[in-house]
Formats: C-alpha cells, structure tokens, sequence
C-alpha cells in the first residue's frame, strides 16, 4: 500500500511557513523595541506610530492579509473599542489596523513578558490585574482618568481566549469606563485569527484576516451609568456575534474558569 505524500508535505510547509513568520515577528519587533527604547527624546505618539507600523509591517511581510470593513464607522473622537478575542494574534492586528492613537488594555501578565513587558509600556498600554479585587478597582480609576482626558481605549471585554470557537461573556468594567467618560463605545469583530494562531499552538498557520467595525453604541443621557453600562454592553456583544456568526458562549467566563484553576 502507497502512502500519500501530500498531507506530509503539507504539514512540512506549514511547519517552515510558521517558523518564517514567527522569525519576521521577532525581527520586526526588536527593531521596534530598539527604536522606542534607545532613540532618545522621542514623544509617546511617535512610539506609538513606530509600533503601529512594525504590526502593519509583519502581516504584509508574512503575506497574512488583512481586510478592513466599516473603517468609517470609527469616530474620530475619542472612544472605546470593544473586540472579541480568539487567538494569541489579536492584539497584533489591533495595533496595525486602529490608528496610532489608541491606548490598548491589557492583562497584567503580560507586562512581566520579558521585551515585550517592555514594548508595550513604551508604547503606554495600559495593565489591570484581573484577579486581585483592590489592585483592579486601583487600575479601573486610572484608566476613568485617561478616558476622562480623551484617551481612545481599546479592550477585549472577554479577558482570555480560548481554542473553542464563539463568544463568550463580556466583563463590564470596559463599558463602566465608557459610561464614566461618557464615551461611544465601538465593537470590533476579529475573524480569522482563531485558525491562524488558537490557544495552544505555537507557529501560526498562514490565513486571512478579516476586521470589521461597527456602528457605535451611544446610550440615551438619560439613562443612569449601571443602565448605560448594560446597554452598551448587550448591544456591543449582540453586535458583534452577529458579526462573527459563532456560538454564542455567554455563560462561559474564561477568567473566572483560569482562576479557579490558580485555585485548584
């Protein structure tokens, strides 16, 4: 009996595709950290535009296309991106596809990576910790502070990521920000990522990715913050499963499910 070389040979180019665009990430990201930390003098909008265009730079060189809807659906104001979270890539994409001027929170862990920890404090991302009560509310007043003074804030509401496909529970301390600062809040839905880079895996695959941004939600003044903050936040998911068409996993809580795993 023959065997069938084709599935072999696929996996061998898979293997040496992933292997060419993690070492281009690598590259492209010490040539960015090098240039955020070492040039002197240089202002946190120009960080922030040197790794907007080092994430541009590696989709394009890694031949993973990117292809962006709704682009005019962003306000040029100030606002709250809202996206669903699928894969270790998301953040990458976010930061080549939104304007430079975007802050982007992010989970505490990531700030002890080491460069990476680094890049993205160069760049003024902001961390809040996820597990410890006091030290979160200390970090959902900072970040009331930064929108406050018209900072545009990109979040991913679900906390993690998990292999399954869908969308799961959306956390609301993106939202309460939003009603704080009074806000739009502006959902994003990432497909593609999932397959390129899931949970679990360490090379990505190659793929397209496909961005598409939403109308904003703008809750009535009239409404007091715990009504806006449940508005924005149902219609902002509701929004963007739609988009996604995807399970809907809202009962499932990926950060409640990894602490009680530290627990455990």
């Amino acid at each position: 009996m023959s065997l069938n070389p084709l599935p072999l040979l696929r996996r061998l180019l898979e293997i040496l595709y992933g292997l060419y665009a993690l070492i281009v990430f690598l590259v492209l990201g010490l040539i960015a950290l090098v240039l955020v930390t070492l040039i002197p003098g240089l202002g946190i909008k120009t960080r922030r535009s040197i790794a907007h265009a080092a994430a541009r730079s590696f989709f394009a060189v890694a031949g993973m296309r990117i292809r962006v809807h709704g682009a005019q659906e962003l306000p040029q104001e100030p606002c709250v991106v809202v996206a669903n979270h699928a894969s270790y890539l998301d953040g990458v994409v976010l930061k080549g596809v939104l304007p430079a001027r975007f802050s982007f929170v992010i989970k505490k862990e990531v700030s002890v990576v080491p460069l990476a920890g680094l890049l993205l404090r160069r760049i003024g991302s902001e961390f809040v910790d996820r597990f410890n009560r006091h030290a979160g509310g200390m970090d959902a007043r900072r970040l009331i502070k930064a929108a406050d003074s018209g900072q545009a804030l990109a979040f991913f509401p679900e906390g993690t990521f998990i292999a399954q496909p869908g969308l799961g529970k959306f956390h609301t301390g993106a939202f309460a920000i939003a009603a704080r600062a009074k806000l739009p809040v502006v959902p994003l839905a990432i497909r593609g990522t999932r397959h390129i880079l899931p949970s679990g895996r360490f090379l990505p695959r190659p793929g397209r990715i496909d961005i598409e941004i939403l109308p904003a939600v703008r809750a009535p003044a009239e409404l007091d913050s715990s009504a806006t903050v449940a508005l924005t936040r149902d219609a902002a998911r509701a929004r963007i499963l739609a988009a996604l068409n995807e399970p809907d996993l809202g009962e499932s809580d990926g950060v409640a499910d990894l602490q009680a795993s530290r627990k455990g």
